[in-house]
């Protein structure tokens, strides 16, 4: 009883400061989950070192907090050319590692730069939401895609859990996650879409066409997503990311379906924006 109050409380929590974040402006939500990205790309640095690994954890931090600002400041209007201050934040983590005197360099570099893609780079895409659509980018921050965005993806994992726990027999994914089921996959996409029809009615923002195409890219690359911190955690034999989310492990956790839908959500917004 005691884990499920824990539990339930810090879900509410996170669910709060992620809206207020939203909510609050393009500013509140970079300063916000600024702080998520550290926490998030240094729990991955930890479970490398788990490994044996060594990443810079440190110059990785800094460098996917400088792509995820930059990134900010370029969907807020600024020229597309403060993007090139991340080539000097990541090519410096190579030089660092001749300094190190660390077993498996080669691979320690790798596992820094991968640290800021996996982590970084996803959370910066964010941004592209936040600002669609393309002709008023840098013009007007717009927060109905960006909180359809996180409510879609939330309620597909919901109603994948709720259908999966009630019918789900035919696993999914059995190497990796052997509790998810085709029929649970299916039951969270039929609610993430009616999520999305619910943010398209009520908002009256974008087209059906973009709703739709929302929820199906959120259900698709937010369930791979999870897949693949599944696999990460399965090659390191550990449940959880970290601990640091009472009864619901770590960041990496909560938000291994976001790494994986943003980058993807951003792009097939843009070229239906383009297309449409």
């Amino acid at each position: 009883m005691k884990n499920l109050i824990q539990r339930t409380l810090t879900g509410i929590i996170f669910v709060a400061v992620i809206i207020v974040s939203i909510l609050g402006g393009s500013a509140l939500f970079a300063g916000i989950f600024n702080i998520i990205l550290i926490f998030t790309i240094n729990e991955f640095y930890g479970l490398m070192r788990k490994k044996g690994f060594s990443p810079q954890a440190v110059p990785g931090i800094i460098a996917g907090s400088i792509l995820f600002l930059t990134m900010y400041k370029v969907a807020d209007g600024f020229s597309p050319v403060l993007l090139l201050s991340n080539i000097f934040t990541l090519a410096i983590i190579f030089f660092i590692e001749l300094y190190r005197k660390k077993d498996n360099p080669l691979m320690n570099i790798m596992i820094t730069l991968g640290g800021v893609m996996y982590v970084a780079f996803p959370f910066s895409a964010l941004h592209f939401i936040g600002y669609y659509p393309a002709e008023t980018l840098g013009m007007e921050y717009n927060w109905y895609l960006l909180l359809g965005f996180f409510v879609i993806l939330w309620s597909n994992d919901t109603g994948a859990y709720v259908v999966g726990s009630l019918i789900g027999k035919n696993r999914l994914f059995p190497r990796i996650s052997p509790k998810k089921s085709w029929e649970g996959s299916i039951g969270g996409g039929l609610f993430a879409l009616g999520i999305g029809y619910l943010f398209y009615t009520l908002s009256g923002f974008g087209t059906l066409y973009i709703w739709a195409a929302l929820a199906v890219t959120v259900v698709i690359f937010g369930t791979l997503g999870d897949l693949v911190e599944s696999l990460i955690k399965r090659d390191l034999g550990v449940k959880d990311s970290g601990s640091i989310l009472p009864g619901h492990g770590g960041f990496l956790d909560r938000f291994d379906a976001v790494l994986g839908a943003a980058p993807v959500v951003v792009s097939v917004l843009y070229l239906l924006n383009y297309i449409l």
